[in-house]
């Protein structure tokens, strides 16, 4: 997953003031929405200790998917 994990979500692009910035990866984003919504739940049915990893799969799901659709 070395290549999905190199999308940048928030590029910056550097000019003579600061220099370019990647910002947080695609996959992080999506992992971050996810997990928000994961726990937005409070009858939540999974424990504490998957959610950051059920986050991912579901990141990893949307990238999946937005390949497939370019």
């Amino acid at each position: 997953m070395s290549e999905i994990n190199d999308i940048p979500a928030f590029p910056l692009q550097g000019n003579e003031s600061y220099e370019s910035q990647d910002g947080m990866t695609l996959r992080d984003y999506f992992a971050a929405r996810a997990m928000q919504g994961l726990l937005s739940d409070w009858e939540n049915p999974f424990p504490t200790e998957d959610i950051p990893r059920l986050a991912y799969k579901i990141a990893d799901g949307m990238l999946i998917i937005r390949a497939e659709d370019e």
